[in-house]
Order: C-alpha cells, then structure tokens, then sequence
C-alpha cells in the first residue's frame, strides 16, 4: 500500500507542477503570438495564428521601438535597476550584520522599524513620497536609485538578518585576532559567506525594479528623457481610448526578455538563499 501511494503521488504532483506551467506561460504565448499581427486583428482575433495578412513581421517592433525611444528607456531601466540592486545589497547588508551582532535597545528598534515597513502599502505614502522627492530634487535616475533602497531595505534587511543569525560568530572573532578591522571582518570574511542570501536578494529586488511602473510614474513622470521601460510602454496606450496594441504587445515582448534571462541564470540559488535566511538564531 506504501508503495502504491507513493507511485500515484509523484504522477499527481508533475500533473499539477505541469498545469501551473501552462497557467503562467500562456499569457506570455499569447503576446508573443500577437506581437507579430497586425494591431486591427489583435482585437478581433486574438487567440489566432499570425498567418496571411495579420502577419506583420517585425513591424510592430520597429515602430513600437520608435514611438517610445524604447533604446533609453531600455538604459534607464537597466542602470536604475543595477545600481539600485547594489546599493541595496551593499547597505543593507551592513544594516543587517550590524543589527545582529550589536545587541542594543536602538539596534533592536531598527530591526522591527525595516520589519514594519514590509507591511505598509506603498498606497499609503506614495502621495507624501512623490511630494517629498519632488522637493529633495529625486526626480532623476539617481534619485529613484535612493527611493528603491528605502523601499526594498524592509525585506532585505529581514533575509540578510536571518542568514547572519546562523554564521558562527567565533569566526569574526578569529578574523579580528588576527588584525582585521570591523570592514575588513565583513567583506573579507561575512560577505562572501552571504553570497546565497545576497544572490536571493538581487533576484527578487531586480524583478521587482525592473517591472515597476508606479513609482518611476509618480516621481519621474512622462515628460521627462529618463522614462523606463514600464512608463514608456504605458505611453502607447494613448488617451480617449487610443490604442497601438501591435507595437505595445512587441515592447512588452523586448521588456519581459532581459529579466526572464537573469531569472533562469540565477534562479538556483532562490531556494538555497530563502531557507538559508530563515535560519532563526
């Protein structure tokens, strides 16, 4: 009987784990399939192989690419990303190593302040925020590079702090007896132990960067030459119902590539960064 179970059990999970496979790729299929249509069929057949004259080739790419100066907004995306995934992992890191070994009333504090903020909809203060950024002068890449830092120290601070909990102090100690000093100490010796866990935080901090549209919205705006992807794309969607539906379907095609290739680069260490973090000390 233990036998049987178990034979019927691994069919079943493959059964579900294909499923949701299908679930999540088929929307992708479908703008895939209708980025190469004609943007007056797109509507009328949208579940319909590109053939004959819905086919339009790389049209919808080129004018999309055109119409949205999709080249910057692509750089804009990709430095405001990157350098906002390493200034969070450099300083969040730090935060979290210091937290978990100095053992204060004050450091106690901040941890369950970067905890708090995890929970707080960005709905809340993003009126507040933009204000805010628009009088600090934030309102550029630079800018945006220091909001995403406050924004995403909640939950890397969390993840970080975890993994430090499990790493053997006598370590530290070994490396200071030896002459280091506290720099020294964290990136020669517990940084590179973090490797997992920081490899886990650039992953889920570039995804999220990489697809937000609210907040480049809010603080950078439309009319400005440093547009990301996700605000340049929205620009197609037009106004009084005005639609390129072609050219929209190619850009998210061109946007969701850069990000799928980093993913299945290092989604191996997801798993091992995430239990590895929730060591508990």
């Amino acid at each position: 009987m233990k036998t049987k179970g178990k034979g019927f059990g691994h069919p079943a999970v493959f059964g579900i784990l294909c499923g949701l496979v299908v679930v999540f790729l088929t929307p992708i299929f479908f703008i895939l399939l209708n980025s190469f249509k004609g943007k007056l069929y797109i509507s009328d057949n949208p579940f319909s192989w590109p053939s004959g004259e819905m086919f339009v080739g790389l049209e919808n790419y080129t004018e999309g690419i055109r119409k949205t100066g999709f080249f910057s907004a692509f750089g804009w995306s990709a430095f405001i990303t990157v350098a906002s995934v390493l200034v969070i992992i450099l300083f969040t890191s730090m935060t979290a190593w210091y937290i978990t070994r100095v053992k204060t009333k004050l450091t106690s504090a901040l941890y369950y302040m970067f905890v708090f903020s995890m929970v707080v909809p960005f709905q809340m203060i993003m009126f507040t925020m933009s204000k805010l950024a628009d009088m600090l002068h934030l309102n550029n890449p630079v800018g945006m590079v220091l909001l995403y830092l406050g924004f995403g120290a909640g939950l890397s601070v969390f993840m970080f702090c975890g993994f430090v909990k499990s790493i053997p102090l006598e370590i530290e100690e070994a490396a200071m007896i030896d002459g280091c000093s506290p720099l020294q100490t964290f990136f020669q010796v517990v940084m590179p132990i973090l490797k997992p866990t920081a490899i886990t935080v650039a992953i889920l901090n570039a995804m999220w960067i990489w697809n937000d549209y609210l907040l480049p919205y809010l603080v950078i705006g439309v009319s400005t030459p440093y547009k990301t992807i996700p605000v340049a794309v929205q620009y197609l969607m037009g106004s009084y119902g005005a639609k390129d539906y072609g050219s929209l379907m190619a850009l998210l095609v061109l946007a969701i590539i850069p990000i799928i290739v980093f993913y299945l680069f290092c989604q191996k260490y997801i798993i091992e960064g995430v239990v590895a973090g929730a060591v508990k000390g």
